[in-house]
């Protein structure tokens, strides 16, 4: 199965799923852009804003080994859904969280996800409502390749997410 995960820098996002059995690949890149940034797109016009795109990690995974809900589960588990355009200190709409696919029923398991199990526990913590886009994927352009793997290369980049996290169990 794919889908694409944006949760601010994509750098930890992907750091984070990378450390998860049952994930076979990963590869940072431009989700959502506007068609007519589509030609020129690059980090620098990601970061402008005009392009729209959002900063995403293409998730491969196995399903058998890493279930969609469990997968979910740690995404939330890092991000803030409330947070419009910013996640840790990253502030932009390249950071705005959201969910992407091209498969319509995945994308449809995701809504319900959010609704049983986020959505409830959410609504006991806080009153300001999910932010995160769940959308079909419109276009995806691979990140430069510094930006691939760039934690595991620099393993004292900035990071917004505790990737420690990933090695633990979810809490409850």
């Amino acid at each position: 199965m794919q889908i694409y995960l944006a949760g601010g820098c994509f750098w930890g996002v992907q750091a984070y799923f990378d450390l998860l059995k049952g994930v076979n690949h990963t590869e940072v890149g431009y989700a959502n852009a506007k068609s007519e940034s589509l030609d020129n797109l690059n980090y620098e016009l990601v970061c402008s804003g005009l392009s729209d795109a959002v900063e995403a990690c293409r998730v491969d995974f196995n399903e058998e080994i890493l279930p969609l809900n469990s997968l979910l589960s740690r995404f939330f588990s890092i991000i803030d859904p409330t947070s419009i355009n910013k996640q840790g200190n990253d502030i932009g709409s390249q950071y705005r969280s959201g969910i992407y696919s091209k498969d319509q029923n995945l994308l449809k398991l995701v809504r319900e996800f959010i609704a049983t199990n986020i959505a409830p526990k959410l609504a006991l913590k806080s009153s300001l409502p999910i932010a995160t886009e769940i959308l079909p994927l419109l276009n995806f352009t691979p990140a430069e390749t510094y930006h691939q793997k760039y934690l595991q290369n620099n393993p004292k980049g900035y990071c917004h997410i505790d990737l420690s996290l990933a090695l633990k169990p979810l809490k409850s």
